[in-house]
């Protein structure tokens, strides 16, 4: 039987609950990576012969490969030379922001939740700063709280406020935390700045959010990690409860 036989009886398989062709490849390809045949720098066969070598069409691999490329696993370019073609790669915070974000978005998770999971994270974050940071990034975190204390627009300072948490968790020496505070602060960057434009005394709300910005920074930089904690969840909570988020309370 041709590949193009088999490809065309897939729609009855499939409407009996058999996988897709393209799931079939998508479980070859990640079975592979997970079982460490495929590392980041590999690069994939060709699509005929991966298609050839599966027993399906072109198109599901293609599928495949951009369903993939979405998670941040695969990238491909054209061309010829060693840096043709589609490669296996990592890019795990930018797929963990963007999956967060759709899913924060369409309420598959409840905003409420994930500030609890924030709070979480970045008591983490603040903790292992504390011992892990040098006088670089202290720098580089008073930098940024020095134009979060002349910043008067709310969208730029949205940014430097995000900014802020973020370089605190990748201070912290632990990548994975990094990369996962990092996705749930993004993932709650857009109904934070929704909610500050609704908010009306916008100044004592800034002046309160920088007072509690300097605080987390002054116990971060004394190595005080028991207070750093304390204060980084101070704060996320006063926060919460100060922002219209629509929000359940955080108990």
């Amino acid at each position: 039987m041709s590949t193009l036989e088999s490809h065309g009886r897939g729609s009855a398989t499939e409407q009996a609950g058999e996988p897709r062709a393209f799931e079939t490849v998508l479980q070859h390809l990640t079975e592979q990576i997970l079982d460490g045949r495929l590392t980041v720098g590999d690069r994939l066969p060709p699509e005929r012969e991966l298609a050839q070598q599966l027993g399906v069409s072109r198109p599901a691999i293609r599928e495949a490969i951009r369903t993939l490329e979405a998670q941040g696993v695969l990238a491909s370019r054209v061309g010829s030379g060693a840096s043709a073609g589609t490669h296996v790669i990592s890019e795990r915070s930018q797929a963990l922001q963007r999956l967060l974000r759709l899913q924060v978005t369409l309420a598959q998770f409840p905003l409420h939740e994930v500030v609890v999971a924030r709070i979480a994270l970045e008591r983490g974050s603040a903790a292992l700063a504390c011992s892990s940071i040098d006088e670089d990034g202290l720098a580089a975190l008073r930098g940024l709280l020095e134009r979060m204390d002349q910043a008067e627009d709310r969208d730029e300072f949205n940014e430097l406020d995000t900014r802020f948490h973020v370089g605190i968790a990748q201070h912290s020496g632990n990548t994975m935390l990094a990369d996962l505070t990092q996705a749930v602060r993004e993932s709650l960057r857009t109904p934070i700045l929704e909610a500050e434009r609704r908010v009306e005394d916008w100044e004592a709300l800034r002046v309160r959010l920088r007072h509690d910005h300097h605080g987390i920074l002054e116990a971060i930089a004394a190595g005080d990690a028991s207070l750093a904690e304390r204060r980084m969840e101070e704060h996320i909570r006063h926060a919460y409860g100060l922002l219209p988020l629509g929000g359940q309370p955080i108990d």
